[in-house]
């Protein structure tokens, strides 16, 4: 078992609030995104973090993201979380007994085990290890971590465990609410009654309803929003494959590289070990996606399978901890958080343009400026939406009349930006994608003797995530 070595933080400060600060509650919660932000926070920020410890990410490890139904088909979401989460501790040699919380992110719920956080602690032997889930769409990894950061400012907790999973391969499977009546009344019916409320059932009522990612407030999927963006903001076909082809090449580099091993387990299923990503395609051939046919649009559209993240399984997991407590437990430290925002807007206009809004927050908590980043990664969703969110960084009307700045963010860099290849080349299993960015970042990080990184990800609802992390 290799030797556990203490990593010694800098006292260099981030910017969020400290629950356990002077101040009064409200002033250490999460202001929201308003249409015209204060300058305040950011100063307010600065202030109350002299006063705490700041947040250690002690390791980071994730499930192989696998197509759905293909090498993850046969493992459920908790044992697949429970899989990933014993390694985190295993790695670390922490002691179950030091871990006073677990936060899960989910967004496909599990039927039969809703609180995915308490069932990982129980399976761990973790009684003592409090558990809440949460569920903010594509985001739910940040949120996860989020969570952790705000019940150790309150004071609550000092290590938590943070994790998300999603299987759409177990996805539930529905049935209208007239059968579920009618089965109801079945299970409650005795003699001649049964057999008559039996003879009024359809075979055709057992077709069940397939899941679909639709939005409820709009009635359209997201590839169909995005389908929209990709017209609003004139993204070509040409440049959406340019960039799917990139991901996969940036991603296939770093995989053969040996950069993407240190973060993967070995996940053990009924047919077998699973131990690499299966949806990384380095022969992109662009003639061959030219002729793809449009998947949202199909008269009109751009978007192509090749072009959007699939749908994938897989589980992620960190462990955070007050710095203080981290040095306490001999614990390596492989970064700290040093601001998140999450935003939210009219889902109906533009609806993944939600990382836009909360990115220029995020960089105002840490007090940063976009040129003073080392590395970023927007999370993929489809081609179209990164670069839709890229021309409005740098768009001063839309930063003026949307957001109520002064001006635009700018420009993002291309040689800083997704350098490990993105969504679209691993897949996307919803709350485990924000953990494989922030991991994939502070190794990213490590590995070429950078200092500061941001993720984003835009989120169903009209929502969006940044966060910004940080080696010493």
């Amino acid at each position: 078992m290799a030797t556990r070595k203490k990593t010694l933080g800098s006292e260099t400060p981030s910017l969020l609030p400290d629950a356990a600060a002077d101040t009064p509650a409200a002033a250490v919660a999460e202001a929201p995104v308003a249409a015209k932000p204060a300058a305040q926070p950011q100063n307010l920020f600065r202030r109350l973090h002299l006063k705490r410890d700041r947040i250690a990410i002690c390791g980071g490890l994730r499930t192989p993201f696998s197509r759905s139904w293909s090498d993850l088909n046969d493992v459920d979401p908790v044992e697949l979380s429970t899989q990933v989460a014993r390694e985190v501790l295993f790695r670390l040699e922490l002691p179950k007994e030091a871990v006073d919380q677990v936060i899960w992110g989910t967004v496909i719920s599990v039927v039969r085990s809703p609180n995915v956080a308490r069932e990982v602690a129980m399976n761990l032997g973790m009684y003592h290890a409090h558990g809440f889930s949460v569920s903010r769409a594509c985001a739910s990894g940040f949120q996860s971590i989020a969570s952790g950061c705000e019940t150790i400012w309150a004071g609550t907790a000092d290590v938590v465990l943070c994790g998300g999973v999603d299987v759409t391969s177990h996805a539930p499977v529905t049935y209208k609410k007239s059968v579920v009546d009618k089965l109801q009344d079945l299970q409650k019916a005795k003699g001649l009654d049964l057999l008559k409320k039996a003879s009024g059932l359809n075979p055709l009522d057992f077709l069940p309803t397939p899941p679909a990612l639709t939005e409820r407030y709009t009635g359209l999927t997201m590839g169909q929003h995005a389908e929209e963006m990709a017209q609003n903001f004139a993204i070509s076909r040409q440049d959406q494959e340019a960039l799917a082809i990139t991901s996969h090449k940036n991603a296939y580099a770093a995989v053969q590289a040996g950069l993407i091993a240190p973060e993967l387990i070995t996940v053990q299923t009924p047919k077998g070990p699973v131990n690499a990503d299966n949806l990384i395609r380095p022969d992109m051939d662009p003639q061959k996606l030219a002729k793809l046919k449009p998947v949202f649009d199909r008269r009109n559209g751009t978007i192509t399978a090749a072009t959007s993240s699939a749908l994938t399984d897989g589980a992620a997991c960190v462990l955070i901890a007050r710095e203080s407590r981290a040095k306490e437990l001999g614990l390596p430290i492989l970064g700290y958080v040093r601001s998140y925002a999450f935003s939210g807007q009219d889902p109906r206009e533009n609806m993944l343009l939600g990382n836009v809004y909360s990115t220029p927050v995020a960089l105002d908590r840490a007090g940063l400026g976009l040129n003073d980043l080392d590395y970023i990664e927007i999370h993929e969703a489809f081609a179209a939406q990164v670069l839709s969110n890229l021309k409005m960084f740098k768009d001063n009307e839309f930063f003026r009349t949307k957001m109520g700045r002064d001006k635009a963010l700018g420009e993002i860099d291309p040689a800083k930006l997704n350098v490990r290849g993105g969504s679209l080349a691993y897949g996307h299993p919803f709350a485990a994608t924000g953990f494989r960015i922030i991991t994939t970042m502070l190794n990213t990080l490590r590995q070429n003797n950078k200092s500061i990184g941001l993720g984003t990800a835009c989120a169903a609802g009209g929502m969006g995530s940044a966060m910004v992390v940080e080696i010493d």
